[in-house]
């Protein structure tokens, strides 16, 4: 019965599938994303905070990359483990992998909440926070109150894909919007009202993601394809090391985020003093907090590529598990196309409208200083937008398909090699500038090589599909 109810994988079309799978986790990641760009959009525009404030929030942003690396490692492989053991007709497996991808996600978010709370002024000052003493003091009262929100929001990110492999992706998106609603709806009243400053960002977020928290429980209650029993949570070896290879490429794509971001930071605090504008105490942080807008709305962009490509993931492993070739070829086909049209139609949106984009986050409190670097930076920055939602596209569908070495690989290579050692080399040559140039050089090469691995992808898919033909040809009467 239980395999019955997921048969519609295989079966039904490709297009409608990416619909009914991708759009409610598009919306699940967007507004996911938008949890700590409404906290920057009201803390910009609280005039007590301005940049200091937008400034200390791109200090601790990485810092909840850290945590959503975890979780999405866990959750992510535990999506498509669960979608391969259904393919494959082996439900018990993915129920063990339910149970125990909760149980490692609840153990992993206690003890890096833990870190946090005792080495606090070391990690702030490691990702830049003491580019001067305001934007120090702003970042270690906004993360004091995140990290206590830690558990809870690790663990709604990581059931999300899990809901979402159990044929519940209506029920995932709701539980993230529920949440971010109650964060949107809270962040003025702290802000503004209460005048609470970053400590009222903080709550708020953490609010909303207690609620997204206890609907995810509430769903694992009343589970409906992989509901696993008392024994499932009980920690295998086997079982953990399965999920975690399968998941290691989303664990990858965003821990090497924060290496980048980290060294970003850094090279902005160094070379932002050598400048003859931003070397100056009050406008120190400005740098900070536009690379940390740029990087926001970047973020929005690709929550909605990787809502598509990871959406698609337990449509990718049913089909893969069941030998459908051909299904897989034709998915990866719909979904580059689409991940580019995304890419060219934010490219024209930085490109032609950066002035609108930064008034969003209080620019019309702020210098003409912040303004000019703000609009310069979305340009160049981001001037490569198509190549790196293709890139990201590939790095998950090869992920889906079970080829953990080929995505990691490539994941690795573009925000290791590329884009922690780009944003370390080239401010040597460009100063400031050469932090921005970092990003647009990393995701072309990175797109050179993708294409190598999606002609290859290609030919592999084709060579199954030919021999499944031959197979039917030679067995009919």
């Amino acid at each position: 019965m239980e395999q019955e109810t997921n048969q519609f994988l295989g079966e039904e079309h490709i297009g409608k599938l990416m619909r009914k799978y991708a759009i409610p986790c598009i919306i699940s990641l967007l507004v996911g994303a938008l949890y700590n760009i409404v906290d920057q959009i009201f803390i910009a525009n609280a005039s007590y905070l301005g940049s200091y404030g937008n400034a200390a929030n791109t200090v601790v942003f990485p810092l909840t990359v850290i945590a959503l690396a975890i979780a999405v490692m866990i959750g992510d492989g535990c999506c498509a483990f669960v979608s391969l053991s259904l393919g494959r007709r082996e439900p018990e497996t993915g129920k063990k992998s339910v149970g125990n991808s909760i149980t490692m996600v609840i153990v992993s978010s206690l003890v890096l909440a833990a870190i946090y709370l005792v080495f606090s002024n070391q990690i702030i000052a490691m990702f830049g926070g003491t580019v001067n003493a305001e934007t120090f003091k702003h970042s270690k009262e906004y993360f004091f109150f995140i990290t206590l929100g830690i558990p809870f929001y690790m663990f709604g990110q990581a059931l999300n894909p899990i809901i979402r492999a159990d044929g519940s992706p209506r029920f995932a998106m709701a539980s993230t919007l529920a949440g971010a609603g109650a964060n949107i709806i809270l962040d003025p009243l702290f802000i503004f009202d209460f005048k609470w400053g970053m400590m009222g960002a903080a709550v708020a977020t953490v609010f909303g993601q207690i609620l997204t928290a206890f609907l995810a429980v509430w769903y694992v209650l009343h589970m409906k394809l992989v509901k696993p029993a008392k024994a499932d949570f009980r920690l295998e070896g086997s079982i953990c090391r399965k999920t975690m290879v399968l998941g290691m490429t989303s664990f990858l794509s965003q821990i090497s985020l924060v290496a980048a971001m980290a060294a970003i930071n850094n090279m902005i605090r160094k070379y932002g003093a050598l400048d003859h504008v931003f070397g100056q105490e009050q406008y120190a942080q400005i740098p900070m907090a536009v690379v940390g807008i740029v990087m926001k709305f970047f973020q929005i962009v690709i929550s909605i590529v990787v809502g598509m490509a990871a959406g698609c993931i337990p449509v990718v492993g049913f089909n893969m598990g069941a030998g459908k070739r051909d299904r897989v070829k034709e998915l990866f086909t719909k979904l580059l196309i689409a991940e580019a049209s995304v890419g060219f139609v934010a490219l024209l949106i930085v490109e032609l409208f950066p002035g609108q984009l930064i008034n969003i986050f209080g620019a019309a409190n702020e210098s003409v200083y912040y303004t000019n670097f703000a609009v310069k930076a979305f340009r160049i920055y981001l001037c490569m937008m198509v190549f790196a939602c293709v890139n990201k596209a590939c790095f998950i569908f090869l992920q889906a398909m079970g080829k953990a070495a080929e995505s990691t690989i490539l994941s690795m290579v573009r925000e290791i090699v590329f884009g922690v050692g780009f944003a370390l080399l080239l401010p040597r040559f460009f100063g400031l500038d050469g932090v921005l140039y970092s990003m647009p050089l990393s995701d072309i090469l990175t797109f050179a090589i993708a294409v190598f691995l999606i002609i290859k992808t290609y030919k592999e898919l084709n060579q199954e599909v030919g021999k499944y033909a031959l197979q039917i040809h030679y067995n009919q009467p």
